[in-house]
């Protein structure tokens, strides 16, 4: 079911707010905050909450009230007014890559991967803010980093790499995070954003082929969800017991005739697929520098 008035280029990151009974997601290129109240009988009516300049990739709540947002270079600590009260810089402009998806960890540390400009290399990393208020890169190799994701006990973190195809799995605890290996091998498709179920099945949102999938753990297809937007790009649980699955989407960014001119392409989807989502850790709150 297609939200109205939930229209974007670029819808990315849905992100559920139990405390606030609010959905929030992004309009990536439109530098856009969006939120809808979620209850038992659905998605409500989206308002813009904020517009940032430039892009805005991810969000995700602090246990403050606040809001951590994803910039191009930053991660942005705003408070419940929307007033910017601190930052931290991820990478340097020197480089030509940018932020992109990024979630919580169990602990309420925020992960956050990196795109550059080209798609066909291997040199993006995943970089985590620690609770001490430093940034430690724990992964690296990957051509574009998208959906982060972690099993419901916390041991495994799963992660897709679009360009390479594929979504993996790593041994994940509070000091280490393990080498990769692959869970789902998508073929010639690419995986976007993903969200992971009380089951610890993942469901993985395909750009480009209009679909979610879900897949066991060990990356077998369990179901698929045609979204009729060929750009779908990521997913989440929402709702008071989390039975809802949201999932943005994208218009406008492509040529050929994937993009249809009409339907629910751009706006927010959601549907009941009939499991229950696990609740998502805030982000633990830690002064964050007012400099650039």
């Amino acid at each position: 079911m297609a939200v109205p008035g939930s229209e974007c280029s670029l819808g990315e990151s849905p992100s559920w707010d139990a405390d606030a009974g609010v959905l929030r997601w992004v309009d990536l290129t439109g530098g856009r905050l969006l939120e809808a109240p979620v209850a038992v009988a659905g998605v409500g009516e989206p308002r813009e909450v904020l517009r940032v300049q430039g892009i805005v990739a991810a969000v995700t709540h602090g246990d403050d009230g606040g809001l951590l947002l994803v910039g191009e270079r930053h991660l942005i600590h705003v408070d419940s007014s929307g007033a910017t009260v601190g930052r931290v810089e991820m990478v340097s402009d020197r480089t030509g890559r940018r932020l992109n998806d990024g979630a919580c960890d169990p602990a309420g540390r925020f992960v956050v991967g990196t795109v550059g400009p080209t798609w066909d290399r291997a040199d993006e990393s995943l970089w985590r803010l620690e609770a001490d208020g430093t940034v430690a890169e724990i992964a690296s190799g990957i051509t574009a980093s998208n959906g982060i994701g972690w099993s419901p006990d916390g041991t495994q973190m799963y992660h897709a790499d679009t360009f390479s195809h594929v979504v993996t799995t790593r041994a994940y605890g509070t000091d280490h995070v393990g080498e990769p290996s692959v869970v789902v091998d998508c073929g010639g498709d690419l995986p976007d954003g993903l969200a992971v179920d009380s089951d610890g099945a993942l469901w993985v949102a395909f750009w480009g082929a209009g679909q979610v999938r879900r897949y066991t753990p060990d990356g077998t297809l369990l179901q698929v969800v045609r979204t009729g937007a060929p750009l779908t790009t990521s997913c989440a649980f929402a709702g008071p017991e989390l039975d809802i699955l949201v999932i943005t989407t994208a218009v406008g960014l492509e040529t050929d005739d994937r993009e249809p001119t009409i339907g629910p392409a751009g706006r927010l989807l959601w549907c009941r697929p009939g499991v229950h989502g696990i609740p998502a850790a805030p982000w633990q709150r830690l002064p964050l520098s007012s400099g650039s």
